[in-house]
């Protein structure tokens, strides 16, 4: 039984199987029940099973991360989201890394088989294994910031909320993220009319980093009301701090994409020359969630929904 969200690092480190998915499902359901939430698991395309903590029609806001855990990588999966040259740069080596290890499978073949034909189709189907593999591969089971973190935080959220305010915010886990966003893309549609004017606040990937950057949507920073309350949240914490990537390149590659009015909410680290990045995740080295990001998150954003100034 979970007591507290941060026993889920312990108890349900490893979400990838059905029954491992199952076995927590049914025990973040046993705790938001006992803070007096109503729950649902809502069934989505290719299997997705998507947790709902609340009541989607009533609420103005979304706080949503997605549970499922990633495939383990042989290299890490760097993210610059505020830098367009090295966000570039990391996937052009992806790409790189995949067509060589197929190039050198091909040329292999060829040399012993003396056969194009097959050495061809060899490269070409291991392309196609690799990318699979990159998204539904074997479990990584080091996954503290990717993403039990962000779990973490939405469960902190729905546990410090007051009662009144309850009926303005609705809990989602989404599943099948790792495997291109398909939980939350079913959420979306079947949930469209209600989400076509929710804040959706995703977190991804929050306890590893002193920066916290909040990624709306293009058509979200075109809302002067909207933009003005996640302002509310931003600030400096000590060391740590909040802001909203307003202007300029900014991308982050998770479920509030699906959303019009959706924000991104990840930790980042500063590199010596000023460059943001989120690195370590989908490799055994994914081992660090500050509980500091998580109250600092839960403290922010329960304040801006409970704001006067947000009715």
């Amino acid at each position: 039984m979970i007591r507290m969200p941060m026993d889920i690092l312990e108890q349900y480190p490893v979400r990838k199987s059905g029954k491992q998915k199952q076995a927590f499902r049914d025990a973040v359901e046993e705790y938001a029940h006992w803070l007096d939430y109503e729950t649902a698991v809502e069934k989505g395309s290719f299997g997705a099973k998507n947790l709902i903590i609340g009541n989607p029609e009533k609420a103005e806001y979304l706080l949503t991360a997605h549970y499922d855990t990633c495939a383990r990588l042989p290299f890490p999966n760097l993210i610059t989201p505020c830098n367009f040259w090295t966000f570039l740069a990391y996937q052009l080596f992806v790409v790189a890394v995949i067509f060589a290890a197929a190039g050198i499978c091909g040329g292999i073949v060829y040399l012993l088989s003396s056969d194009g034909f097959l050495a061809y189709w060899t490269g070409y189907l291991l392309i196609w294994v690799m990318l699979v593999l990159m998204m539904v591969g074997p479990a990584n089971r080091h996954n503290a910031n990717d993403n039990t973190s962000g779990v973490v935080a939405v469960l902190e959220m729905a546990r410090s909320l007051p009662k009144n305010r309850r009926d303005k915010v609705c809990f989602v886990l989404f599943d099948l993220e790792e495997a291109g966003l398909l939980g939350s893309a079913s959420y979306r549609k079947t949930h469209k009319k209600n989400t076509d004017h929710q804040i959706v606040l995703n977190l991804d990937c929050v306890g590893d980093g002193d920066e916290i950057l909040m990624f709306p949507t293009r058509k979200l920073r075109k809302d002067d009301q909207k933009m003005k309350r996640l302002r509310s949240a931003c600030g400096s914490w000590g060391e740590k701090s909040i802001s909203l990537c307003e202007r300029g390149f900014s991308v982050y590659p998770s479920d509030q994409a699906n959303f019009p009015f959706g924000v991104g909410i990840a930790a980042m680290r500063r590199g010596k020359r000023g460059i943001l990045y989120c690195s370590r995740i989908h490799t055994h080295k994914d081992t660090n969630l500050e509980i500091t990001n998580v109250n600092i998150l839960r403290a922010s954003l329960v304040s801006m929904i409970c704001s006067p100034a947000a009715e």
